[in-house]
C-alpha cells in the first residue's frame, strides 16, 4: 500500500504546530503591555481555593459571586503549561479604562438564599481566597473571615484597587478588600469596586520584584548550606583522590610484581582484589533493556535540568503563566535524541537485538510514568470539580506530542547511538563462563551498598529541597536558579563520587555486578527525598484533604523517581569512565 503524497509533510506540520502551542503568543493589548489612555484593562478572575492548600484550586465563580455588567470576554489558554497548571481565567464584568480613576460604584448585587449562604460559609471556614489578574500580574484576597467565636461569618464585598503606572505600561497592582457585610440568609449584597491609578518609578522590567521574597531564598542560612555543601565536595573529592590513588598504586604494583613470577609462584601466591574479576566485569547486566531504558532516560532528564536551569537563569520565567512547565515540556520534546544516543548505544554495546523495543521503552518510560500519575489525580480533580483537572484536548494534545515528536526524535538518536558508539571495544575479553562471586562481609553485599550510597548526595541537596518545596507546595516564586544550577553540580560530582568508591569496594570484593549497583546506590538519593517530603507534609505545611494529598505525594514520587534515575544515570556514567579506566592500565593476559 502507498504511502498518501504529502503525509510526511503533514506529520512534520502536525509536529511544528504543537510544538508552537508550548510557546507563548503575542496578541494586543495586555499581551503586548501598553495602553492608551482611556483603553481598556481587564480584570480576569482566576481561581479560588483553601489557603493551605494550594493546589486545589476552583474557578472562581463556583462561589456564588455575582459577575459584572460588561459584556463577556471569553480567554482561551495561551500555553500547554498554562492548560496544566489549572488556569481558569473568567472576565470579571468590571469596567477599567487606563488612567481613568474609578469611585466607588456598586457592579452587582447577591441574592442571598440559605445555599449561597452555605457556599461562603464553607469557603470561610476553610480560609478560602481567590486570585486575580490584571495585565498579567497577580493579586489575591481572602473571600471572608469569622469573629472571635466563630458564629457569625462576613464577606469582604468592597474591592479597592491601586494600580500603578509608568508612560503607557502598568507597573504595580495592589488590592484592599474591606467592606465587611455579615451573611444572612434572604439579604441582598451588593459588591462594590474602585479603581484608583497613580504613577509610579517602577520600571516594567522590575514589576515582578515585588513578589519575589529576598530574605527567605537569599538567608544566611541558604548560603551556609551552598558553601557546607561544596566544602563537603572539595573533602569528598580530596579524599576519593587520595584514597583511589594510593589504592590503585599500590594495586598496580602489586599486580606488576605478580607479572615478574613464574607460574608456579603465581599459583601459590594469594591473589585478590579486582584485577580477578578482568573477564567479567564487562559482561552485560542483567536486565540490559530495561537497564539502557533507564541510563537514556536519566541521560535526558540531566540535559533537560540543564538546560531549563540555564534558560531560567537568562530569563525572568515566573513572569509568565505557565512558562516554566511550557519550557520543560519543549525542552524534554527536544532532548529526545539524547535519550535514544545513550540508551540505544549502550543496549547495543550490550549486545541487545530487539532495539526497537529498547526505543518504545526508553522513549515512554517517562511520560508513562508522570502521565500515568497525572491521569489518577486528574479523576479526584474530575471528583472535585477543581480548576485542575486537565481537559480533554490537553490530554490529546500532550499524547501527540509523545507519538509525532518525542517517538520519531529518540529513533534518530537510537539510530547514530547504534552507530556512531555501539560497537563493544572493552579493555578486557569476556569471559564464556561467569566467575563465581565469593562469600563477603554483610556491609560489602550490593543491597548494603545501595542503600547507603544515597545518603551523601541527599545531604549535599535536601536544604535546597526545602526551598525548591516551598515555591511549589507554598506561596513563593522560585528565581534564584544560580544556586540551582550550583547544587546540581554539586550533586552530579558528589553522586559519581560516591558511586565510585562503592563499585570499587565491590569489585575488590571480586564481585562484578557492579552495572546495578552503581545505579541503584546513587538512584537511592530519591529514597531520602522522597522520606523527607513526608517530613515536609506532615511538619511544614497544614495541607488536608484527598485531593491535596494525592496531589502531593503523587507528584512528589515522580519528582523523586525522576531525581533518583538522574542521579543513577549520571552514577553508572562516571563509574563506567572509572572502571574502564583502571582494566585499561593494568595488564591482562
Amino acid at each position: 500500500m502507498r504511502p498518501l503524497p504529502g503525509a510526511p509533510g503533514v506529520a512534520a506540520a502536525a509536529a511544528l504546530w504543537l510544538l508552537l502551542l508550548l510557546l507563548p503568543r503575542a496578541r494586543a493589548d495586555e499581551h503586548e503591555h501598553t495602553y492608551q489612555d482611556k483603553e481598556e484593562v481587564v480584570l480576569w478572575m482566576n481561581t479560588v481555593g483553601p489557603y493551605h492548600n494550594r493546589q486545589e484550586t476552583y474557578k472562581y465563580f463556583s462561589l456564588p459571586f455575582c459577575v459584572g455588567s460588561k459584556r463577556s470576554i471569553s480567554h482561551y489558554h495561551e500555553t500547554l503549561g498554562e492548560a496544566l497548571q489549572g488556569v481558569e481565567l473568567e472576565f470579571s464584568g468590571l469596567d477599567i479604562k487606563f488612567k481613568d480613576d474609578v469611585m466607588p460604584a456598586t457592579y452587582c448585587e447577591i441574592d442571598l438564599d440559605k445555599e449561597k449562604r452555605d457556599a461562603f460559609v464553607y469557603a470561610i471556614k476553610n480560609h478560602y481566597w481567590y486570585q486575580m489578574y490584571i495585565d498579567d500580574l497577580p493579586i489575591w484576597g481572602i473571600v471572608g473571615e469569622a469573629d472571635e467565636n466563630g458564629e457569625d461569618y462576613y464577606l469582604w464585598t468592597y474591592k479597592k484597587l491601586e494600580i500603578g503606572f509608568n508612560g503607557n505600561r502598568i507597573v504595580d497592582v495592589n488590592l484592599t478588600s474591606e467592606g465587611k457585610v455579615k451573611l444572612v440568609p434572604n439579604t441582598k449584597i451588593q459588591m462594590s469596586y474602585s479603581v484608583k491609578w497613580k504613577k509610579s518609578e517602577v520600571k516594567f522590567e522590575d514589576r515582578f520584584d515585588k513578589y519575589l521574597d529576598p530574605s527567605f531564598f537569599q538567608h544566611r542560612i541558604h548560603w551556609f548550606s551552598i558553601f557546607n555543601s561544596f566544602m563537603m565536595v572539595i573533602f569528598l573529592v580530596g579524599l576519593v583522590s587520595m584514597i583511589l590513588m594510593r589504592t590503585l598504586r599500590k594495586d598496580y604494583a602489586r599486580y606488576s610484581k605478580e607479572e615478574e613470577m613464574d607460574d608456579m609462584d603465581r599459583d601459590l601466591g594469594d591473589e585478590y582484589g579486582w584485577k580477578q574479576v578482568h573477564g567479567d566485569v564487562f559482561r552485560p547486566s542483567s536486565h540490559p533493556l530495561i537497564f539502557s531504558s533507564l541510563i537514556g532516560s536519566g541521560c535526558q532528564i540531566f540535559a533537560v535540568s540543564f538546560i531549563v536551569i540555564i534558560v531560567a537563569m537568562i530569563e525572568d520565567l515566573y513572569t509568565e503563566r505557565g512558562s516554566m512547565l511550557s519550557t520543560a515540556i519543549f525542552v524534554y520534546a527536544a532532548t529526545s535524541p539524547v535519550n535514544g544516543y545513550f540508551g540505544g548505544s549502550l543496549y547495543a554495546r550490550q549486545g541487545g537485538r530487539r532495539w526497537i523495543k529498547q526505543m518504545f521503552i526508553g522513549a515512554f518510560l517517562i511520560p508513562a510514568m508522570v502521565c500515568g500519575t497525572a491521569f489518577f489525580i486528574n479523576f479526584i480533580a474530575i471528583y472535585y470539580h477543581a480548576s485542575r483537572a486537565i481537559p480533554f484536548g490537553t490530554m490529546v494534545a500532550v499524547c501527540c506530542i509523545c507519538f509525532f515528536v518525542i517517538l520519531p526524535l529518540n529513533l534518530v538518536g537510537t539510530i547514530l547511538g547504534r552507530n556512531l558508539s555501539g560497537q563493544p571495544n572493552f579493555p578486557c575479553r569476556v569471559n564464556a563462563v561467569p566467575r563465581p562471586i565469593p562469600e563477603k562481609k554483610w556491609f560489602m553485599e550490593p543491597a548494603v551498598i545501595v542503600c547507603l550510597g544515597g545518603i551523601l548526595p541527599f545531604g549535599s541537596i535536601f536544604i535546597e529541597m526545602y526551598f525548591i518545596f516551598t515555591s511549589f507546595w507554598a506561596y513563593k516564586i522560585y528565581y534564584v536558579y544560580g544556586f540551582m544550577m550550583l547544587v546540581l553540580v554539586i550533586l552530579c560530582i558528589v553522586t559519581v563520587c560516591v558511586t565510585i568508591v562503592c563499585t570499587y569496594f565491590l569489585l575488590n570484593a571480586e564481585d562484578y555486578r557492579w552495572q546495578w549497583t552503581s545505579f541503584l546506590s546513587a538512584a537511592s538519593t530519591a529514597i531520602y527525598v522522597y522520606m523527607y517530603s513526608f517530613y515536609y507534609y506532615f511538619f511544614k505545611t497544614k495541607m488536608y484533604g484527598l485531593f491535596q494529598t494525592s496531589f502531593y505525594f503523587g507528584y512528589m514520587a515522580v519528582f523523586s523517581t525522576a531525581l533518583g534515575i538522574m542521579c543513577g544515570a549520571i552514577g553508572y556514567m562516571g563509574t563506567s569512565a572509572f572502571v574502564r579506566k583502571i582494566y585499561t592500565n593494568v595488564k591482562i593476559d
